[in-house]
């Protein structure tokens, strides 16, 4: 049985260091990942064992994990969407704040607002990568 959290965090470590393996890593990870093929139909479609399938996808995990060790790229990612998410907040609650007051000068309103629609662009891109 596939465990659903490690296929996920595969997938995404795929995502972001994929390219960087072998062309046979590179397509056993995807061919299990993602077409979801067993160990036998990837044999099968490379020419190689089960077990060789077996290994190859476990020397290919262990690279995309020392990817990640070594440039913390997906825990960069997932950390610049955090504050992304705190700016919008941030600029949600200023514009709330101006709304009570009925200020006159309407310029931070608007500006909290153009902050905000550049963090939704932002968070809508960076949801394209996951």
């Amino acid at each position: 049985m596939i465990n659903l959290e490690k296929h996920v965090e595969i997938g995404i470590l795929f995502d972001f260091y994929g390219k960087l393996l072998s062309k046979k890593q590179y397509l056993a990870i995807e061919l299990y990942y993602v077409y979801d093929l067993s160990l036998v139909e990837i044999g099968t479609e490379i020419d190689v064992t089960r077990q060789g399938i077996f290994d190859l996808l476990k020397r290919a995990e262990r690279k995309l994990y020392s990817y990640e060790n070594k440039l913390n790229l997906v825990k960069k990612f997932y950390s610049s969407h955090n504050y992304i998410e705190d700016i919008r907040d941030i600029s949600m609650d200023i514009i709330e704040k101006g709304k009570k007051q009925n200020q006159e000068d309407k310029y931070i309103i608007e500006k909290a607002k153009e902050i905000k629609k550049i963090c939704k662009k932002l968070l809508e891109n960076s949801r394209e990568v996951i």
